[in-house]
């Protein structure tokens, strides 16, 4: 069986997540399309410390990026579309037949979850909600349900109409069509998208495991299913014996940083020395798709990374949100970084380096002027380097 040395693994897997060319280049409508088709999709987090996740992984690759340009293509193009993956996500438009197929296949199941979840009430809800936005006009959560107690400001304590719009949005009866601010309003889904072809059943499977083998390079079953969020590690599985039977895969073993292996499935024509090395240091979302799957960062890269760490309790070791940093093809540490825009400043809580990464000159040096294009593209105007910021 092949074996992909760790330092190959790590150039094809960062080629393939649009991390080795350097981040400059236009970002128009066109480029930005063609890169999330790359990637597949950008996950959509509410968390604004510094910049909105899809915002700044679209950034880290394209430092032209500008968030008018996404939310064209949202809004008014139609070229990508919101829906779930793992997670909330921004997908390229060309992917809507495996959604609708997805859609149509996975509506009962999801049913079942929502009556488990949020009770019978939301079903009450669905028709009314249904014919408010057909009668009024897209609509967001506080425009339904206004008869309805409010949460008292639990992430997903819904209010019934709240519920029903959310499971007509996954049930694909709805669309979001913009957001204002960051909430999201939502249409009739033949108002948004035009009705189109959904992806056949003997199709979806198998085109949905080799965007995913193609995206990744390398990857387990359990990985391939996980990418799109829309099959089982069993349909995985089966899918995987079919192609390896029919030569389309082949086995190969990962090694990991540690020195240790890990059997997955590659084209059999993957070139590993095709991929270029990557130069330059970047500071990354932390919902990057690098990073999306945190056992294999760590095992392809050695970087233990969770958005929260406790060692030991109560006391924390890195700040509750902190920011990658990735130079050429390692990670090397961790930042505490937050705008306060109505300031003006971009404020450096803390600089977290890894094991064996020196705190030389140089690189602190460029870690400052990647500081000052973030700080920049998040609207303010000069880095603030907080008391005690350096973590070593």
């Amino acid at each position: 069986m092949r074996l992909i040395e760790n330092p190959s693994a790590r150039r094809v897997f960062l080629d393939r997540h649009a991390l080795t060319a350097p981040p400059t280049g236009p970002a128009t409508r066109t480029d930005l399309l063609a890169l999330i088709e790359t990637l597949g999709f950008v996950q959509v987090d509410s968390i604004n410390t510094v910049a909105r996740a899809h915002d700044m992984i679209l950034w880290s690759r394209r430092r032209a990026y500008r968030p008018q340009a996404l939310r064209r293509m949202l809004d008014r193009d139609r070229t990508l579309f919101e829906h779930w993956t793992h997670d909330a996500a921004i997908i390229p438009s060309t992917f809507l037949p495996l959604w609708r197929w997805s859609i149509r296949r996975d509506t009962p199941r999801l049913l079942d979850r929502y009556r488990k979840w949020h009770g019978p009430d939301f079903q009450d809800r669905l028709d009314e909600v249904i014919a408010h936005i057909r009668d009024n006009g897209p609509a967001g959560s506080g425009d339904v349900g206004k008869d309805e107690a409010r949460s008292k400001g639990g992430w997903w304590e819904w209010h019934p109409s709240k519920a029903a719009l959310e499971f007509l949005w996954r049930s694909g009866r709805l669309s979001i069509t913009r957001r204002e601010g960051f909430a999201k309003l939502y249409d009739l889904t033949e108002r948004v998208h035009p009705p189109g072809p959904e992806m056949p059943d003997d199709q979806a499977l198998d085109w949905a495991m080799n965007a995913a083998l193609d995206r990744l390079g390398f990857a387990t079953t359990g990985e391939l299913a996980a990418f799109w969020g829309r099959f089982r590690p069993d349909e995985a599985a089966r899918w995987a014996d079919a192609a390896l039977h029919r030569g389309e895969v082949v086995p190969v073993r990962i090694e990991s940083a540690d020195g240790s292996h890990r059997r997955a499935l590659a084209r059999a024509d993957l070139d590993t020395d095709a991929a270029p090395a990557p130069k330059g240091l970047r500071i990354l979302s932390p919902f990057d798709p690098a990073l999306r799957d945190r056992n294999r960062a760590e095992r392809l890269f050695g970087f233990h990374y969770r958005i929260e760490v406790f060692v030991p309790e109560p006391k924390r070791q890195f700040g509750y949100y902190v920011f990658p940093i990735i130079e050429d093809d390692r990670l090397i540490g961790r930042i505490d970084a937050r705008a306060r825009r109505a300031e003006g400043v971009l404020s450096v809580a803390g600089l977290w380096l890894e094991p064996g990464i020196r705190p030389a000159k140089s690189r602190l040096a460029r870690i400052e002027a990647q500081l000052s294009r973030l700080a920049t593209f998040a609207q303010c105007e000069r880095v603030v380097f907080e008391k005690g910021w350096q973590k070593w």
